[in-house]
């Protein structure tokens, strides 16, 4: 397997399926994974396979080397579409995640005010106040909701600690519309578990809870890389384009990733 662990606080641009030229930031140590998380589709490999063994960065060091690049970019190009606060675990751990996020934004209207700042996050930090306002205060936070099924995101996600998909969705209606909802589907299998998500079973259940947080946008899409788990395959266009096509019948605006 051919695991991607991204340089850190800083990395790329790169160019995103879903976002464009995207400069990518990294809250997470460059030498390994920190996520509440532990997705057996994760193009950063397991937790336990990639311990971090150097700390997170400071604040201070990426508002440093967040504002050194801007410059750069201002000076020689390309211009960002987004600021992507992603990398190789959960954005939302960092403790200094919300002080990021308004500097960022300082940062964001100082140097290339058309460009969005988007948070890419499995949404389990959400129910805490500071991390919830300042998901707020982004233009596009992107909130993980593989599916309603608790079982399934015990086999897929992997939840680390105490996790409740009925209030993570309870909480995402906080947001009251202003979020999109992201959400990974695949099919094959996992320790000899199948892993097919796009079937009714997960796929109407999940609608329901989509409809009653009513996001802005949903963002489909499947696997791209190499994961942890060799059985995983992708769902296919057609697959995919039917669940776009059950929500936009329920008037909830949606794009697919192939």
């Amino acid at each position: 397997m051919s695991t991607i662990l991204y340089p850190s606080p800083i990395f790329g641009p790169v160019h995103s399926r879903r976002l464009g030229v995207s400069l990518g930031i990294n809250l997470l140590p460059a030498d390994g994974k920190v996520c509440s998380f532990d997705c057996v589709y994760c193009e950063c490999g397991l937790n336990a396979d990639y311990r971090a063994k150097t700390p997170m960065p400071t604040y201070e060091k990426v508002i440093k080397a967040l504002e050194n690049k801007l410059i750069d970019m201002k000076a020689n190009g390309p211009q960002p579409d987004v600021l992507t606060f992603a990398g190789n675990g959960e954005p939302t751990c960092h403790p200094d995640f919300a002080r990021i996020i308004h500097d960022t934004l300082i940062l964001r209207n100082r140097y290339f005010p058309h460009a969005k700042v988007s948070v890419l996050s499995n949404s389990t930090f959400i129910k805490r106040p500071d991390v919830f306002e300042a998901l707020k205060k982004v233009d596009n936070n992107i909130m993980k909701l593989d599916t309603v099924d608790e079982a399934y995101i015990r086999m897929l996600d992997r939840p680390v600690g105490n996790y409740s998909v009925a209030d993570i969705v309870d909480t995402l209606k906080e947001f009251k519309g202003d979020c999109i909802i992201q959400t990974m589907f695949l099919k094959g299998s996992y320790k000899g578990k199948s892993m097919d998500n796009t079937t009714d079973e997960y796929v109407l259940p999940w609608i329901e809870a989509v409809k009653s947080i009513a996001p802005r946008q949903v963002m489909i899409y499947t696997i791209d890389r190499d994961t942890p788990g060799h059985e995983l395959q992708k769902a296919t266009p057609d697959e995919l384009d039917r669940i776009v096509g059950l929500l936009s019948k329920e008037h909830i605006f949606a794009t697919a990733s192939y």
